[in-house]
């Protein structure tokens, strides 16, 4: 899971596309970072390039980042199933 902040106020509006039932998108693109940034961030989202746009170099306009969440797991060894205590059966 990845959890984003997305930054709505300065998105190129040219960029958003109104689809055939009205509702309106802007296609995104989630990037791994090669380095964590500065609020632990392991993620960056921009908007999607065109072909052109990508033949042409022009700049990535970013749009939000995110950090990606790594729910903790616990390994159960024999020793702490024998550390548990008795269950009541009736």
């Amino acid at each position: 899971m990845i959890t984003i902040s997305l930054c709505l106020s300065d998105k190129p509006k040219e960029k958003i596309k109104q689809a055939a039932n009205g509702k309106k998108y802007i296609n995104l693109i989630l990037s791994e970072r090669r380095e964590t940034g500065k609020y632990g961030e392991t993620h960056t989202l921009a908007v999607s390039k065109t072909k052109e746009e990508c033949e042409a170099n022009t700049e990535t306009f970013y749009v939000g980042s995110g950090t990606q969440y790594v729910p903790k797991t616990e390994v159960i060894t024999p020793e702490k199933i024998d550390g548990l205590p008795q269950a009541d059966i009736y």
